[in-house]
């Protein structure tokens, strides 16, 4: 039975099978003797993105009364939910980030903890996901953001949506249209500004001239 510790674009935190390629926390948000999760679903404003690999440290997962591991899909998946690099285990990213972030939100000398504080007002809406208006069209958005048609999630990569799911990334062919923003527009800001977003490979499948006659893209 997998654990409930995946994180979808719009921060839900679900039960799936499937691996993702970055981890992340929230803070402590589960009891580590049944190892399920608490009633809230973080407990600090810092929600990080990390590398599943640090140095050859390996953790259980919810073992111990300390952060709470999450998973994600890729980078834009994680970026959709609110979280940002951490500045631990992935340092250069996370000067990459706040490089972009200060660029694209034109402000200067900004900390971590500055960004942290915007980013847990764009992420919820009285404890629930915060929606947000598109701020271009969306052909135009920059790779890597995600928007929301209805219960459902794309991500936009190369002037297209690709449908999410927990496996990966899934030819679309529908018309989207009265969609919502889920990447935090400061977060958006930071990615036209030059933030480059590591996405899940099925990404590039469902972009391929295959994918769009099969309708999957993995």
């Amino acid at each position: 039975m997998p654990l409930q510790n995946r994180v979808t674009p719009t921060g839900d935190i679900i039960a799936t099978p499937h691996r993702g390629m970055f981890t992340g926390n929230r803070g402590i948000i589960h009891d580590p003797a049944t190892k399920t999760l608490l009633k809230k679903r973080w407990s600090t404003p810092a929600w990080l993105t990390c590398t599943c690999e640090f140095r050859g440290r390996r953790r259980e997962v919810m073992a111990t009364q300390s952060w709470t591991e999450l998973f994600f899909l890729d980078e834009a998946t994680a970026l959709a939910a609110g979280h940002r690099p951490c500045f631990y285990c992935r340092r250069e990213d996370a000067n990459r980030f706040r490089a972009a972030w200060e660029k694209g939100n034109r402000v200067h000398d900004v900390r971590m903890h500055d960004i942290d504080t915007v980013l847990h007002h764009e992420r919820l809406d009285q404890g629930k996901k915060r929606l947000h208006a598109l701020l271009m069209p969306l052909d135009q958005l920059p790779d890597g953001a995600m928007v929301s048609q209805g219960e459902e999630s794309f991500l936009v990569t190369q002037g297209r949506a690709l449908l999410w799911s927990p496996a990966g990334y899934i030819a679309e062919t529908r018309e989207l249209a009265d969609v919502q923003l889920l990447t935090p527009p400061s977060t958006l800001r930071a990615v036209s500004a030059g933030y480059e977003v590591t996405l899940h490979p099925s990404a590039h499948c469902a972009l391929s001239p295959l994918a769009g006659e099969s309708g999957r893209g993995r």
